[in-house]
């Protein structure tokens, strides 16, 4: 992995009865670390120094969330498995486990338990970000089932889940301004939107349909929707949805001085579908104040 470079693991899940939501992000290279952004700084930037482990829990109950960093010494990675500091994941029995161990911030409590993603199929696709490849998004296996099974808080839940990995040779906000990104589940399907403003040259919207068998679809992207800006940081949102149809934000789960992730409901397909919406304002993230903001939900560790 290059100097300033990156890559992740991501899986999310919302529950069957829609109460409650995952997302679940595994960083070499924390792509959002303001020491990460200081090494950078510093010229002295390797990835391997700046892991975590990024879990989120959203519910009836409030939200949970934890986000750690660690230096290489708290790294442990296979062609099978990746443990940062007490939490891992690992390939096993046709499935991803995910065992949690972590203390949430700004208010420490423990975050214990394991989640499992049973993938419906793995998928043989890559797509590039930039026009010069490098940043790269493969969805791994974007149609599947996720079993969380928390000890604390306690807490058992199933419901569809989405996979993917991305990684890239230099800092995000090098290449990109910011980017929409939204994944939908239909019919047991997904889909999966990205709107990727470039920093030079030109941007890129994807559009891309997976079925459960592992097979992939490239679409015209459908037209562009505006979305109101979060509440509280005001970050610009959009999406895109069926020709004359309408998406709306039926819940925010993050709203940060760079960064939204909400749930959406809109029309793709033909079909009405609940999404997952992030919005990213890099711009944002290179202001000082917001580098300074930051260790407060990013705390590190030495181990």
């Amino acid at each position: 992995m290059k100097p300033g470079g990156y890559a992740w693991w991501y899986v999310d899940a919302l529950s069957n009865d829609g109460r409650h939501g995952l997302t679940i992000i595994a960083m070499v290279g924390s792509v959002f670390s303001p020491y990460y952004a200081r090494a950078r700084r510093r010229g002295s930037a390797d990835p391997l120094d700046h892991c975590a482990i990024n879990v989120a829990l959203y519910g009836a109950a409030g939200k949970r969330w934890s986000l750690t960093e660690r230096g290489r010494r708290g790294l442990d990675r296979g062609s099978a498995h990746l443990a940062i500091g007490p939490s891992a994941l690992r390939w096993d029995d046709n499935a991803l486990t995910i065992d949690i161990d972590e203390v949430t911030v700004p208010l420490p409590s423990r975050l214990r338990g394991r989640v499992r993603f049973y993938p419906e199929a793995l998928v043989d696709y890559q797509a590039a970000l930039d026009t010069a490849a490098r940043h790269r998004w493969s969805p791994i296996a974007p149609c599947g089932r996720v079993e969380l099974m928390m000890t604390h808080p306690p807490l058992r839940w199933s419901g569809p889940g989405y996979f993917d990995a991305n990684a890239g040779d230099e800092p995000l906000e090098s290449a990109f301004l910011g980017w929409d990104w939204s994944r939908a589940s239909h019919r047991g399907e997904t889909s999966v939107l990205y709107d990727v403003e470039a920093r030079e040259g030109d941007s890129v919207s994807l559009a891309v349909h997976f079925d459960t068998r592992g097979g992939v679809a490239v679409l015209e992207p459908p037209p562009r929707v505006d979305l109101p800006s979060t509440r509280i940081w005001r970050i610009a949102r959009g999406t895109r949805a069926d020709s004359g149809r309408a998406a709306t934000v039926v819940e925010t789960l993050e709203d940060t001085p760079f960064y939204a992730r909400s749930v959406l409901a809109s029309h793709l397909g033909g079909d009405s579908v609940t999404a997952i919406h992030e919005s990213l304002s890099l711009d944002r993230f290179r202001r000082r104040w917001v580098q300074m903001l930051l260790p407060f939900r990013m705390p590190r560790v030495r181990l």
